[in-house]
């Protein structure tokens, strides 16, 4: 089941980022693997926007997806899937679910940066109905969230941006 995410829910958010965090070890990326999660209060800035969703098992969420607007799109901030719950389309149900709340508030496409070559990340949002964007196709948004993800030093593993139109 999917919801808006509530107040009790934010540290679990951050206990579902760190066991996602944990398969990126295997691939050598552990700058990823060990990143810190955001705080809560960073959290808490989505939930009370209304644009942190989480699919829960008995009312505990196993994965969540924050959004922003970003240049008159809706952007996948995060999602992240605890992975002993991965395979079940958890992750894209909860991209579908904020397919149907940009639709609903006109929002045309949405948008993500992600890791080209992590089978999780790329290549899933290809599945998800995602298309890379050239680089003359990013917003001054997305190019300024690039621009953070270098600075962070995630450009040590290819990166880009995707859309999805709605």
């Amino acid at each position: 089941m999917i919801r808006l995410a509530r107040e009790a829910d934010l540290p679990v958010l951050r206990e579902v980022e760190r066991a996602a965090g944990e398969p990126f070890a295997e691939l050598g990326m552990d700058l990823v693997a060990t990143d810190e999660p955001p705080s809560v209060a960073v959290l808490r800035e989505f939930q009370e926007a209304g644009r942190a969703w989480v699919h829960v098992v008995e009312d505990v969420p196993v994965a969540y997806l924050i959004a922003e607007v970003v240049d008159g799109c809706a952007h996948v901030e995060q999602v992240s899937v605890r992975p002993d719950h991965g395979g079940r389309r958890i992750g894209s149900g909860l991209i579908d679910n904020l397919a149907a709340w940009a639709h609903d508030r006109g929002l045309p496409a949405l948008t993500l940066t992600t890791f080209t070559d992590v089978p999780w990340n790329g290549p899933y949002y290809l599945r998800c109905g995602f298309r890379y964007l050239a680089d003359d196709e990013l917003t001054p948004g997305l190019r300024d969230i690039r621009a953070a993800e270098a600075v962070a030093g995630l450009d040590a593993w290819p990166r880009a941006c995707m859309r999805r139109d709605l």
